[in-house]
């Protein structure tokens, strides 16, 4: 029975520190600085809309921006593997801004565990909205 104890110990200690390797898979990146030369400042009044629809310029950057911050949880392309929701399906639009600025400033939390990190402070206003006018052209219904 000793063995049992054991062997089941060690089995749970494997367990948590496997769990708890991908717990913190979504707080263990630092955040990459993204370049919004050439992109509309935006001054500190929060746009409640995304004004770089469709601007190509801003798209460039949104990828860039995702690859670089977003990608490892959200996965390459916004196909996620699992981990983070799929982002391709948030909707298109005013709709899917409300949503996407919420989420990306604020982050989410849930029975005191994060889930994604708020990006409010970290990446400015312009780089969000850059990555949301990308993710709207590998949007999916």
């Amino acid at each position: 029975m000793k063995h049992f104890h054991l062997s089941l110990g060690a089995l749970v200690a494997t367990l948590c520190l496997a769990t708890s390797s991908l717990v913190f898979a979504h707080g263990d990146v630092v955040p990459q600085a993204v370049d919004t030369t050439g992109l509309k400042q935006l001054g500190t009044d929060w746009q409640t809309a995304n004004p770089y629809r469709d601007n190509k310029t801003a798209i460039r950057i949104g990828d860039s921006a995702f690859n670089q911050n977003c990608a490892r949880c959200h996965g390459l392309g916004a196909v996620s593997g699992g981990i983070a929701p799929d982002l391709r399906y948030l909707p298109k639009g005013d709709e899917g801004d409300e949503i996407f600025l919420q989420r990306i400033r604020k982050g989410a939390v849930r029975d005191g565990r994060v889930y994604m990190p708020p990006f409010e402070g970290t990446l400015s206003q312009e780089a969000m909205w850059a990555i949301r006018a990308w993710l709207e052209t590998v949007h999916e219904e």
